[in-house]
């Protein structure tokens, strides 16, 4: 083999090795080391304190006229107007009870883009186990709109009362006083003994 080439053989193997050596070095650089299971959790639970609301937490605020929240219902129209959670408002991601918009990007976006600013928008749909607040959630953080998540749907709030409340709550609290009807959101009636419902306040309240 004439020297030439002999040369021009040992730059390519070099070069391959070099640049085998070069593609190690950047992915071991490049992929960070998968999280530990302490982290993961750790994880776990600052998104759901970040993200969940307590249906709990939201009645007592209703009951003593605290409003630095936006209530979303996100059932279609019909569902709405027939009852809703009160003081919530409408943004459907359903065109009727059996239809989903999902694909109506523009206008949902447009309705939560609309919401106050200074408030905490907290969204809830069917069930707890429904997936459109997830998918609605996503799609508004995908167009740099963040919202809650209220931890029970509309089934449970209007049809599971005692699921969610305390057990010394169940006969002085009425469902109905946090449920209102037609077009509008409907207004929290205040309750005299709000503040004795739950008197732990701070980060560990209701």
């Amino acid at each position: 083999m004439k020297p030439a080439a002999v040369t021009l053989m040992l730059a390519l193997i070099l070069g391959a090795v070099s640049g085998a050596i070069a593609a190690v070095v950047v992915l071991n650089v490049q992929s960070p080391a998968e999280p530990s299971e302490d982290e993961l959790i750790k994880g776990f639970y600052l998104a759901e304190n970040a993200v969940h609301v307590s249906p709990h937490s939201l009645k007592g605020k209703m009951d003593k006229g605290v409003d630095d929240y936006v209530l979303v219902d996100l059932r279609s129209a019909e569902e709405y107007e027939a009852e809703h959670i009160v003081g919530a408002v409408n943004i459907p991601a359903y065109s009727d009870r059996n239809t989903a918009a999902y694909g109506d990007v523009d206008r949902i976006v447009s309705a939560f883009a609309a919401l106050p600013k200074d408030k905490d928008i907290i969204v809830y749909c069917y069930s707890m186990p429904c997936m459109t607040g997830r998918k609605i959630g996503k799609m508004l953080a995908e167009n740099g709109i963040y919202v809650k998540h209220l931890g029970i749907g509309w089934n449970e709030w209007r049809h599971f009362w005692n699921l969610w409340n305390h057990e010394h709550e169940w006969n002085t609290t009425i469902a109905e006083d946090y449920i209102s009807k037609g077009k509008e959101p409907g207004t929290p009636k205040l309750k005299a003994n709000a503040s004795s419902v739950c008197p732990i306040s701070g980060e560990f309240g209701c």
